[in-house]
């Protein structure tokens, strides 16, 4: 046993086994949020989180000043189709404007694809949203799972890794990655805050989309290996 563990081990990189075992939770996680949502046992959870971000006075009044409401506003602007197709189109065209046009390519398909996915999980679940508190802002879909929250990881991450690998500065890349998680995090927060989201439909999103662009930069490094596309810049 210890010696087949061995040769996996040298077969596959220790990034490639850790990318594996990060996308196989997240997958493990969306699957059982979905069936906990379906059986309804997520119900206690989410309605307590949701209350607790409201003034129990004033159920149409989220806490905090008006300043934070307009600034969650803001925030959950981040993760609409408008300003991820802006970011979208401007990283592919550094890309190729760079001479990585396979790699502007792979940035296209993610994360058209990573919106598909969305789409089919959305009408797939069909959850109403959240009743209890006014909505701050409209929306139009099912809640089941957030299509910000989601698509936020699957852009932001997608783009982080993608302009990562192009760049040689270890802090630079650190910082892509960084800036990718935390604007993910807000956008998600103030879907909750803002109360069009369960929390569970935020946990969703976030599984599903950090899985699938993981899945994605696997699929980079692969073809880069195979120098089927622009080979990874080393971190100096």
């Amino acid at each position: 046993m210890i010696s087949f563990l061995r040769d996996i081990f040298h077969r596959f990189e220790a990034v490639t086994l850790a990318s594996l075992l990060i996308i196989a939770a997240a997958i493990w996680a969306f699957g059982a949020l979905a069936s906990e949502m379906i059986e309804g046992d997520l119900e206690a959870f989410d309605r307590t989180i949701l209350m607790a971000l409201r003034n129990p006075a004033d159920l149409s009044d989220p806490i905090g000043p008006r300043a934070v409401e307009v600034m969650m506003r803001d925030l959950t602007a981040l993760g609409g189709i408008t300003v991820l197709s802006i970011l979208t189109v401007s990283v592919m065209l550094f890309l190729a404007l760079k001479g990585n046009r396979r790699s502007a390519g792979i940035v296209a398909v993610a994360i058209a694809g990573g919106q598909g996915l969305s789409h089919l999980s959305k009408t797939l679940f069909s959850r109403p949203r959240p009743d209890l508190v006014p909505h701050g802002v409209e929306v139009a879909t099912a809640s089941f799972p957030s299509g910000h929250s989601m698509m936020a990881a699957v852009t932001y991450l997608t783009l982080a890794v993608m302009l990562a690998r192009v760049e040689p500065r270890r802090k630079i890349k650190v910082l892509y990655v960084a800036l990718a998680v935390y604007l993910t995090a807000a956008v998600g927060c103030s879907r909750v805050y803002l109360g069009v989201h369960w929390p569970s439909d935020v946990l969703a999103g976030w599984a599903a989309g950090a899985g699938w662009a993981l899945a994605w930069l696997m699929l980079a490094s692969w073809l880069a290996s195979k120098g089927e596309i622009e080979p990874d810049r080393k971190a100096a």
